[in-house]
């Protein structure tokens, strides 16, 4: 028996880059989009693969039950779909009122943001935070506490 027989369904990427979903019934659905369902609580989890259109194809309720092959192209789509860079370093800023712009490392490079207020960094839980800037890029801090000593403080600044 196939993967794609007990999964219900197959994914693929056509020769110009669009995710192709096949069903179980041999339907086709060219240019799917895949989106998480809670993306920074639970990125591996509750995960929708839609047509173009928009209606729900697929319903991922764990990114790892899935065979390797599928769970790959769900994370490349994934990829190519979601942008927001980590922040693992806050290496200064130019000011301590707002606007200012902040140097940052994260998980893509060294950056520059700049917030326009302190309404602009929001906190998800105690330990989680979103940095929004000037320029409509979202920032995550995903574990505050785990942060260096000097980023930390700079960061008490602003929160």
């Amino acid at each position: 028996m196939s993967t794609a027989l007990n999964l219900g369904f197959t994914l693929a990427f056509d020769p110009f880059g669009k995710l192709v979903v096949t069903l179980a019934d041999g339907t086709q659905h060219v240019g799917a989009v895949v989106a998480r369902a809670f993306p920074i609580a639970t990125p591996d989890q509750c995960i929708s693969i839609l047509s173009a259109e928009g209606k729900e194809l697929v319903w991922v309720e764990n990114l790892n039950d899935l065979p390797v092959n599928e769970r790959d192209i769900v994370a490349q789509a994934l990829q190519g779909r979601e942008f927001m860079p980590e922040i693992l370093r806050l290496d200064g800023v130019n000011s301590f009122s707002t606007p200012s712009i902040w140097r940052v490392q994260t998980n893509r490079g060294p950056a520059q943001l700049v917030l326009k207020g302190e309404e602009d960094i929001r906190r998800l839980s105690a330990s989680r935070l979103i940095v929004a800037d000037a320029h409509g890029v979202q920032f995550l801090i995903r574990d505050l506490p785990s942060l260096d000593r000097h980023t930390r403080k700079l960061l008490d600044r602003f929160l």
